[in-house]
Formats: structure tokens, sequence, C-alpha cells
């Protein structure tokens, strides 16, 4: 079973991205292999998964949230949290360049907190 990220799931659509922890490519999944509401499946909500070959790629399937804090999990790292300023960022990410994948968007958050960090600023 895969863990992850959600990155991004729109409510009216029925569907988002999921960012593996392994830093593979982002995961394609539908309302309907939700374990949960949809409702629940916000930006940051940690969830475990199968992955299955869709028709156009990677597709989540039995997604479940975990009991995990929304932390970066077992990728390793250093950007740890997804503190209100990094979910804040993710968001403002997803809207102003909603092509970024999931491996970006965390490399882009990395740069940020090593950047604030090196400058003593606590995010």
């Amino acid at each position: 079973m895969a863990t992850g990220r959600v990155l991004r799931f729109d409510d009216v659509r029925g569907f988002g991205f999921i960012a593996p922890d392994s830093g593979s490519e982002d995961v394609f999944v539908h309302a309907n292999d939700l374990s949960e509401d949809k409702s629940v499946f916000k930006p940051g909500t940690t969830v475990e998964f199968q992955i299955e070959e869709g028709d156009r790629g990677l597709k989540a399937v039995d997604v479940r949230r975990t009991g995990r804090s929304a932390g970066r999990g077992g990728s390793g790292g250093s950007s740890g949290s997804t503190s209100g300023f990094g979910a804040e960022l993710t968001e403002a990410l997803l809207v102003e360049v909603p092509d970024l994948t999931g491996a970006q968007i965390l490399r882009i958050r990395q740069t940020v907190a090593d950047v604030a960090r090196a400058r003593g600023i606590s995010l």
C-alpha cells in the first residue's frame, strides 16, 4: 500500500491528485475510489492507497485517510510539517500554477523552508 498527501481535490468534479511520499509522479484519484465522503479529502490530507494503471496514467484506488499528522511522512527531508504557512503555500501554488506536480511543490516548499531557516525565520 502506498502513502501520500492529497494535493487537490475538486468536490464538484469529483476528482483530484495525490502526491506519493515516494516522490513518484502524482496519482489521479476519483471520488468513487475514496473510502469516506469526498469532503474530508482536503489538500494536505495524508492517505494510503493502492495504485493501478488507468486509461490515462496512474490511478489511486481504495484511498483511505491515515492517522499520521499532516507532516511529510516517510519521504524524509526536513520540510517536516504542513504548517499553516505550508498549507497556504501549497494552495497558492495549486491556484497560480495548477500544472505543478506534487514533487515540484514539495521541492518548492523545501526550498522556501531552507531559505527561511537560513535567515532565522520560523514558518
